[in-house]
């Protein structure tokens, strides 16, 4: 009875990490792809790209510190 809106909040917030996480992976790939088919060595799409993917592994790793399974 009490907990409900804590429960509530904590699921409303596991669906908000998900979200963001499966964004910043799209994002990752895109920007990694990216500087695959680049012609030229871009510093600032390396740069982008590193700061992408240091994004969705710290997501990554607080999805699997509060133990958020993927619904099917």
């Amino acid at each position: 009875m009490f907990f409900r809106k804590k429960n509530k909040l904590k699921s409303s917030n596991d669906e908000n990490l998900m979200q963001l996480l499966e964004q910043s992976k799209q994002e990752w790939f895109k920007h990694r792809e990216l500087l695959r088919l680049s012609f030229e060595h871009n510093e600032e799409l390396v740069a982008q790209t590193k700061t992408h993917e240091a994004k969705y592994f710290f997501l990554f790793r607080e999805v699997r510190k509060r133990n958020i399974r993927i619904k099917n």
